[in-house]
């Protein structure tokens, strides 16, 4: 490759990074116009074309509709990723028996009741389900994402507050059989083993009879830094916020491929295989061993969940992203 004089020369880091991140990252020193360049011509290895990077968006604001069942975002034979929507009860109780299961509260308050008790979410808290456990809830002009994920799982994070017993879980409740769901594997379509009525009240009874509780996490909004908040032994879940990013610390992950959730704020994401603009209600997936960075002028928020095994986007993408030249990439970086 013959650059231009013109071209811009730029000197960035990568950060060369091992799942599960308990030891300091390998830095490297890089020109990014060749880290993000086509392939030399010559002999070796022919080169193959990289497809590029997905976005599967979700409106962040809740629109008014009928129940309907959560939508599959990303899934592998392990692990799941929902989007879901409500501004009711969920019809029934679920019971997942092979995964534990963890939500984030996107808009609107939800409800969570289950025989360990009640509690309700808002907007930027995570609670974890465990295996188990029967869970129902109530939304109100709500949107979630669900993480299924084999545990154990490990909180990292500091708990907020604990579910309460407590009957009615909500104004308005009254006593009466409802259905319970059992489902098996990542509780997926077609995973349901079993469904029957269940008295709710003695379901939600069984809080007055053991001490454990569900766990509300909350991260620190002012924290400039990904908070690991959940670990398994192959999953890692947490938020990264940057007041501003220049993008010129790449990061690699050596033995995991990362997803992404934009929860607040834009960004422009800058990978080997392109860059694309990043909004809320977005999610990304960055393949195993591809350096990326993000460059942003105003605050950004970002979930982030790390696999060591794939995790298959199930979504339709709504865009792509693009090839960016030196020259583009730099012009990026001066935009107030």
């Amino acid at each position: 490759m013959v650059l231009a004089e013109e071209t811009v020369m730029s000197e960035v880091y990568e950060y060369l990074e091992v799942f599960p991140f308990d030891a300091p990252p390998r830095k490297l020193r890089r020109r990014e116009e060749l880290l993000l360049a086509a392939p030399l011509p010559g002999a070796g290895r022919p080169p193959r074309e990289y497809p590029p990077i997905e976005v599967v968006h979700f409106p962040p604001e809740y629109v008014e509709q009928p129940f309907v069942p959560p939508r599959g975002v990303y899934e592998s034979a392990s692990v799941r990723i929902e989007w879901q929507t409500m501004n009711a009860r969920q019809p029934f109780y679920h019971r997942n028996c092979g995964v534990d299961e963890i939500s984030y509260q996107v808009c609107g308050d939800r409800t969570i009741m289950t025989e360990l008790g009640s509690v309700d979410v808002v907007p930027g808290e995570f609670a974890l389900l465990p295996d188990g456990v029967a869970h129902d809830n109530y939304g109100r002009r709500d949107i979630h994402l669900l993480f299924y994920v084999p545990g154990p799982v490990e909180r990292l994070g500091p708990v907020a507050r604990h579910s309460e017993a407590r009957i009615p879980p909500f104004p308005g409740w009254s006593p009466a059989p409802v259905n319970e769901l059992v489902t098996e594997g990542i509780a997926g379509p077609g995973q349901d083993v079993a469904l029957g009525p269940v008295d709710e009240q003695l379901l939600l009874a069984h809080a007055d009879e053991t001490g454990d509780r569900l766990e509300v996490l909350r991260p620190d909004e002012d924290a400039q830094a990904t908070q690991w908040l959940y670990r398994s032994p192959e999953i890692m879940i947490g938020q990264a916020t940057a007041a501003v990013s220049s993008g010129q610390v790449y990061r690699r992950l050596r033995n995991a491929e990362e997803i992404q959730y934009q929860v607040s704020g834009t960004r422009t994401l800058v990978t080997q295989r392109g860059a694309v603009q990043l909004m809320p209600g977005d999610f990304v997936r960055i393949p195993r061993a591809v350096a990326f960075t993000s460059i942003h002028a105003q605050p950004s928020t970002h979930l982030s969940l790390v696999s060591v095994r794939p995790i298959p986007q199930v979504a339709q993408a709504a865009r792509q992203s693009i090839r960016m030249n030196p020259e583009e990439i730099d012009a990026l970086r001066r935009q107030p």
